[in-house]
């Protein structure tokens, strides 16, 4: 009996870009003369450490694959849906395809760079060219460096270098929908259910992937106003791919220059921690792993649960746990707090928001927790340390933001705040300098 002859066929892997237009690596896949083979692969290996079997991003990242599986049907084809180990699943392919090539994006987080040191030799051993692609940001590695040419670890010339390098970058948008010929033609593969692999769906309504015009131009004067819809909601859409970084930068050079440095906070951040990967688990500054921290759990679940007795950061984790959201202002907000006030590890801040925020990325929530805690490269002093009154005064003058959140903050039944803010500063700032002068001893 003669076997039957594999379809010869190039890969492209999605990973965080779930969208058909101006996807870098798609689009050079499509025009490469094979038919592609569309694939996600939900990585066991990452989803078997999350402990909340009801996690809004899983929900989200299903959702998006619904999406795109209903275009790529259209378009004759099927999206591939595999729940596995890449590794295992690059197994399986290769013995019912022809694989002549496999196309991506490059993925810049460490595990990712260790997930691709894998696939890339194991492809390699069956001579199959893998190709990542440039894509989830506007610049990458080594392209925004000092003149020396060692990576920047100060914001305000990196940003600067980065504006002038942005002149003459290729923003255009990759026309992916004239190449939409280019998938392999084959009749729709089921993806698998949220259920099928270990997981149950959320209430959690997902924002929009729409950009107010009008919010941006208001944008410098309102986005540190919780209560105020002032702020695009798209980070969950930008930390999967769901809508092209090329698309905001133009929108932000058009609209709104403190939009734009958003954008760039989070590039220079990923530039961190591709160059310093040691943040993920040390301080960016050695001197603060010298910190002796106090790290009282009772005082932990309090700020978890948002019953510090402290209005503002109680809505801010409240609004969190509730939502997977948490505004910008309110993130500083409740790390000060838990690092400052309460003199508690920042990686255990880190840790809670990574499982509760639906657009948590590695190097945004590590860089925000580390400037917070003043450890960080480029990072608030340690000696400066919020006020809750004070950014409640600033922020939410009127309360409507607190209002909304912790309801009942002014009955009896609020607990009393959990410490006195000046005392909780004096205690932490010798704890700063305590350690900071065994380092220079």
């Amino acid at each position: 009996m003669l076997s039957q002859q594999k379809e010869t066929v190039c890969i492209f892997w999605f990973r965080r870009d779930l969208r058909l237009e101006d996807n870098t690596g798609l689009f050079h896949a499509l025009r490469s003369g094979m038919p592609v083979l569309p694939l996600f692969i939900f990585d066991t290996g990452i989803l078997e450490k999350l402990e909340d079997k009801a996690d809004g991003r899983v929900h989200f990242i299903h959702e998006a694959l619904t999406a795109l599986q209903n275009k790529i049907v259209k378009a004759g084809s099927s999206l591939i849906v595999m729940h596995d180990k890449p590794l295992d699943v690059f197994r399986s392919l290769l013995t019912t395809y022809q694989v002549n090539a496999v196309f991506t994006n490059t993925d810049y987080e460490p595990q990712a760079i260790e997930r691709d040191a894998t696939v890339a030799p194991f492809l390699a051993t069956h001579h199959i060219p893998f190709h990542a692609f440039k894509d989830q940001v506007i610049f990458e590695k080594n392209e925004i460096q000092k003149d020396d040419g060692t990576p920047y670890t100060v914001f305000t010339p990196y940003m600067k270098k980065w504006k002038a390098a942005l002149k003459t970058e290729d923003l255009s948008v990759r026309p992916v929908s004239k190449h939409l010929g280019g998938f392999l033609k084959t009749k729709p593969f089921s993806i698998p259910s949220l259920q099928d692999i270990g997981f149950q769906p959320v209430s959690i309504a997902f924002p929009p992937a729409e950009l107010n015009e009008s919010l941006l131009e208001d944008y410098a004067s309102s986005r540190d106003f919780p209560a105020r819809q002032a702020t695009s909601r798209l980070s969950v859409h930008l930390r999967f791919g769901t809508i092209s970084i090329r698309a905001l930068v133009l929108k932000a050079r058009a609209f709104s220059e403190t939009w734009m440095n958003e954008l760039i906070w989070r590039e220079f951040y990923m530039m961190i921690l591709f160059h310093y990967p040691h943040v993920t688990s040390s301080a960016f500054k050695p001197a603060y792993d010298r910190i002796r921290w106090r790290n009282n759990e009772e005082e932990f679940a309090r700020w978890c649960s948002g019953n510090t007795g402290f209005p503002i950061v109680d809505a801010g984790m409240r609004e969190l746990n509730e939502t997977g959201f948490m505004h910008n202002r309110l993130r500083m907000i409740t790390a000060s707090f838990l690092v400052k006030d309460l003199l508690i590890d920042w990686r255990w801040g880190e840790a809670y928001f990574a499982q509760k925020l639906l657009d948590f990325e590695l190097a945004s929530n590590n860089g925000g927790w580390q400037w917070s805690a003043g450890t960080g490269c480029d990072s608030a002093p340690y000696f400066r340390i919020f006020s809750p009154s004070e950014q409640t005064r600033k922020f939410d003058p009127q309360h409507e933001y607190i209002r909304k959140w912790v309801p009942e903050w002014q009955e009896l039944s609020y607990p009393a705040p959990m410490t006195d803010h000046k005392f909780a500063r004096v205690r932490t700032l010798e704890a700063f300098k305590s350690a900071l002068s065994e380092d220079k001893a």
